[in-house]
């Protein structure tokens, strides 16, 4: 199927042939007192709309693929401006997500505090998946960086990405944890990838769901751009509302809002994309626009020109078979 948002016409000219088909419907109308027949009129506009030589990225069912949902598990997705609280509502979405998903699609969870963990490597087994998002116990600290250098060691399994050891070289340095790329520093060439390698991480995503607050591990946008060497794609969810809640974190009382300019950032170095969710309603949407996004993979640019000039016979010829039957004449 067509990715509709990504038409183009090779002739735009020809599109104003279509301003014909109104104006021969005029006409019938006045000779023969009738209405235009309107199945023939939608096939003469799709012909004329194929003589503009459309073209648009084709979308295919992926034959297998693998997401990480990388789940925020800090003390501020206790907080209630989603109901019944920000955790909640995104372990709800997040199961509706794994029951709804293609029998092929291998899910796995990490969970996001001050350390990242793996959680459930990805399955294709749904009551594994339940049973990992059943109890996840909220943590200090938010260490987003983290959570997609765990999920990128997950998904590429022999690509050179060792995460302890980047998290532990990284906090021998002192001071804030710097990010490294596959085990090294970050100005050390990285490996070359192999075709395979590559393709096999354009079958992956990484769904971070967060509040957008990160104080702990490596760099989070230096993780983005380690996902995007390997092309896996990161789809962000922020969760919570600009105004936020007040909670309680180690006895201090604190409002914590939706911060998501880092998460806006993430989503467009991997090419993926940002979804903000501040509602119950609106995450459940969120999940279901992903679920989509998600089981189908994006082909060139390719022309859907013959696709279009055989719908529009179609419509040409049963409205033919139909005046036939009805009337004993095509016309």
């Amino acid at each position: 199927m067509p990715d509709l948002s990504s038409i183009s016409f090779l002739w735009p000219l020809m599109l104003y042939s279509a301003i014909l088909v109104p104006a021969l419907g005029l006409g019938y109308a006045y000779l023969t007192k009738r209405f235009p027949p309107i199945i023939l009129s939608l096939g003469m506009v799709m012909l004329c709309v194929a003589m503009a030589r459309p073209q648009a990225v084709l979308m295919a069912p992926l034959r297998e693929a693998t997401v990480m949902l990388a789940l925020d598990t800090s003390g501020s997705m206790r907080a209630k401006d989603l109901k019944p609280s920000r955790i909640e509502a995104a372990q709800q979405a997040a199961l509706k997500f794994i029951e709804s998903k293609p029998a092929r699609l291998r899910v796995g969870l990490v969970t996001v505090a001050g350390t990242a963990a793996l959680a459930q490597a990805p399955t294709e087994e749904k009551d594994a998946l339940r049973r990992a998002l059943e109890n996840l116990p909220l943590q200090y600290g938010s260490a987003l960086g983290s959570g997609l250098l765990i999920s990128l060691e997950a998904l590429l399994p022999g690509s050179g990405i060792d995460a302890q050891k980047i998290i532990n070289e990284s906090a021998d340095n002192g001071g804030p944890r710097k990010p490294a790329d596959s085990g090294k520093s970050l100005d050390t060439p990285k490996p070359k990838e192999t075709e395979a390698s590559a393709s096999r991480g354009r079958n992956m995503a990484i769904v971070l769901m967060s509040d957008g607050q990160s104080n702990m591990g490596p760099e989070l946008i230096k993780m983005a751009e380690l996902a995007a060497s390997h092309e896996v794609k990161v789809y962000t969810v922020g969760i919570g509302t600009p105004e936020g809640d007040v909670v309680q974190i180690q006895g201090r009382s604190m409002r914590v809002k939706l911060e998501d300019e880092a998460l806006k950032k993430v989503a467009n170095i991997t090419q993926g994309t940002y979804y903000r969710a501040d509602s119950t309603e609106g995450l459940a949407k969120i999940y279901d626009q992903l679920g989509y996004r998600l089981r189908f993979e994006k082909r060139a640019l390719s022309e859907i020109t013959s696709y279009l000039a055989l719908l529009g016979m179609a419509f040409i010829l049963m409205a033919c078979l139909r005046n036939f039957s009805r009337f004993g004449r095509i016309i």
